[in-house]
């Protein structure tokens, strides 16, 4: 599954309902300071907003085999395509450099589809159909630069489009439900490619409303369904986790298991080394340069698939056996930059929060991050005391308030599980309560030497809160 579109369903509509509240945020109001659950208010209900998700779009890739007048007839497809693509950006550039105004979809449209396929030069054009589609993720790309330059894009800034290359190392195109089908014999059939053999993994949920057929650098093809589906909620449970990511051990959960580091690059090192230095050695330009490329990128698939295999299988387990997931929002960008990128990069570990998130999403679970701020590493998780910062190689200490000695992984792993229950609560119990009492957490001052603006969404209380 890809988590591309997967993991934002789109707020429809709402409702209020007063709901007793769970067991998780009893537990989280017991930190706040100035509430008792059990004494304040015996009957304690929460009105909070019930939220109904329309289906969320689900993207299931399929590896297929084209032969060899298809993958010919593809290669074509995907050449038409950029150009298609790099002929409009260049427009767009030389009109913003002029001072002019970008040039509407439909003036491209006309100019660099219709007219051109009239010309002796674009004449081949003519031979594809995804050039419409081309031009419209041109103006999807332009809108999220756009937005994420006026702050309406969440998360990351997002680059202006760029030029496409013939040497990238994916090549696609995107059609809609008029370009392509599924036949009754299990092939898919797309228009000027033919009737395409897939390796059926899973039977399609839903019809297709789009497909997107992908060559990556070592040759594979895929096709990528998105179909609309139903949440998959499963059955409530007591458990929550906190999950303390780490490169010793992958993942330690507050109950004080482990999920091992496997490792899959430094496994693959040695071959890829031979591999890699066999490369070095051919003629640039040669064809055996070009065979030894795609032995590499072969291997580094290789290592991609495992990790990718690892953490949905991970992932799902951990979704599946706890009702709540908390883990902290790792800088991972900033730690590939130290002397253990290599193995930051190796854990994936991005990848495997995004997979929880829309996991989390499609099963009706709770997920929350915990900010990279919150020092889970140095605070007691048995009496809330803040013992300072360790060094790593510390991987036990004892706490010098009450003489607990802490495993540094599940002490961080149960601190991320207690925020998260704060957060959590802070989040859901906004509003006023079935017996009319205020739940808005009260106002905390700040510590000594920490007198400074929160960051955003955080207060300035260090430790576990009400400790």
């Amino acid at each position: 599954m890809s988590g591309h579109r997967a993991v934002d369903p789109v707020t429809e509509k709402s409702h209020v309902q007063a709901r007793p509240l769970p067991g998780f945020l009893q537990k989280a109001l017991a930190f706040m300071p100035g509430m008792n659950a059990s004494q304040d208010c015996p009957d304690v209900h929460v009105r909070y907003l019930v939220v109904e998700h329309p289906a969320p779009c689900t993207c299931i890739a399929e590896w297929v085999y084209p032969d060899a007048a298809q993958r010919r007839a593809l290669a074509s497809a995907f050449g038409c395509a950029r150009v298609v693509w790099n002929d409009c950006l260049r427009d767009r550039k030389e009109a913003h450099a002029a001072g002019l105004p970008y040039g509407t979809s439909a003036e491209l449209s006309r100019l660099r589809i219709t007219q051109a396929k009239r010309t002796e030069e674009r004449s081949w054009l003519a031979d594809v159909v995804a050039l419409q589609q081309s031009l419209r993720d041109m103006d999807t790309a332009y809108k999220n630069f756009f937005d994420s330059l006026r702050g309406k894009r969440p998360g990351r800034k997002v680059g202006p489009p760029r030029y496409k290359s013939k040497k990238d190392t994916r090549q696609s195109i995107r059609l809609n439900t008029n370009a392509f089908s599924l036949q009754e014999d299990g092939t898919v059939y797309v228009a000027k490619v033919g009737s395409l053999k897939v390796t059926w993994s899973r039977r399609l949920p839903a019809a297709p409303t789009s497909l997107t057929v992908t060559k990556d650098s070592c040759g594979r093809y895929f096709l990528s369904f998105v179909v609309d589906t139903e949440p998959d909620i499963l059955p409530e449970l007591e458990d929550e986790a906190g999950i303390d990511l780490g490169l010793s051990a992958f993942a330690v959960l507050s109950d004080g298991s482990k999920i091992a580091s496997p490792r899959f690059l430094r496994r693959a090192e040695k071959k890829l080394k031979h591999l890699q230095r066999e490369l070095s050695r051919k003629a640039k330009g040669s064809k055996n340069r070009a065979k030894a490329r795609i032995k590499v990128a072969r291997q580094h698939a290789k290592v991609g698939d495992r990790r990718r295999d690892f953490h949905h299988k991970a992932s799902t387990q951990i979704i599946r056996d706890n009702q709540a997931v908390y883990v902290e929002d790792l800088a991972v960008s900033g730690l590939g930059r130290t002397r253990l990128a290599k193995s930051v990069h190796d854990a994936g570990w991005s990848a495997f929060v995004g997979m929880l998130e829309y996991k989390a999403v499609k099963h009706g679970r709770t997920f929350a991050k915990v900010d990279r701020a919150f020092p889970s590493s140095q605070v007691c998780s048995a009496c809330g005391f803040r013992d300072g910062p360790k060094p790593l190689h510390v991987r036990e200490w004892r706490c010098g308030a009450c003489g607990t000695v802490h495993d540094r992984d599940r002490n961080a792993a149960r601190n991320v599980l207690f925020e998260g229950h704060r957060i959590v609560a802070a989040k859901r119990a906004e509003t006023l309560n079935a017996c009319g009492a205020p739940v808005r957490r009260a106002p905390v001052p700040a510590q000594r030497g920490e007198a400074g603006s929160p960051r955003k969404g955080q207060t300035t209380q260090a430790g576990i809160p009400g400790l």
